[in-house]
């Protein structure tokens, strides 16, 4: 599906930033699933719609978030966890739509890791100001896998550490399209977003979308 998508742009492969072992930077390679994409992503919206969690202690993140898959990223004072249920509205999140399974897969096949099958799309909106800090992705059970973060709409500035919160960070200004892509060696590494710059984007105006596709549970297939 991935050499399909490519073939119509004379064979190019989607250029490519190593940012350390095991983690790149995909150039544009969300860009031929955008017409598919942004609908479906509308469709997860009204059945979940963005809301601000509250960290453990007791701070309103600045992100607005939502989920689809079979499990979803959630944060309140008992602390942060993958659960199957949106507590806002008591049912399961919404099911991830085949068009962004297909992005998942295809990303991480191109980045170095063939058969991932994401459980979780965590979806983060971003407005001016907005940012998230330095974090390791660690409520999985499965460090096996890679996690695949898809950026669209205004560009951001991508923090990229290293193991320790303490080593230094590169930044990475991400645009519209991008796929970020790390395992590995990597795979805990400490990442997170600058304050995003205010701005306007053709297709989603104001503000920033970003879906992060995670593999939970050791030997899940997600759906």
């Amino acid at each position: 599906m991935t050499a399909d998508l490519f073939e119509t742009v004379g064979d190019a492969r989607p250029p490519r930033e190593t940012m350390a072992e095991g983690a790149v930077v995909l150039r544009g390679f969300a860009r031929p699933f955008e017409a598919a994409l942004i609908p479906a992503l509308g469709d997860i919206v009204k059945q979940a719609p963005f809301r601000h969690l509250i960290t453990p202690g007791g701070h309103r993140m600045s992100v607005a978030m939502t989920n689809c898959g079979s499990l979803g990223w959630v944060s309140d004072s008992s602390g942060y966890r993958c659960d199957g249920i949106d507590p806002n509205s008591g049912a399961p999140w919404p099911p991830m739509p085949s068009v962004l399974c297909r992005l998942a897969a295809g990303a991480a096949t191109e980045g170095g890791y063939a058969g991932f099958t994401a459980e979780a799309c965590l979806i983060n909106r971003y407005v001016s100001g907005a940012k998230l800090s330095l974090h390791q992705d660690k409520d999985e059970l499965d460090f096996a896998a890679p996690i695949v973060s898809v950026s669209l709409g205004l560009p951001a500035i991508f923090l990229f550490g290293g193991l320790k919160r303490s080593d230094p960070t590169r930044r990475y200004r991400l645009e519209h399209g991008d796929v970020v892509v790390w395992g590995g060696p990597s795979r805990l590494a400490f990442h997170g977003v600058a304050p995003l710059a205010d701005g306007e984007h053709g297709l989603l105006g104001r503000q920033r979308i970003n879906l992060t596709f995670r593999k939970v549970r050791p030997g899940a297939a997600g759906r």
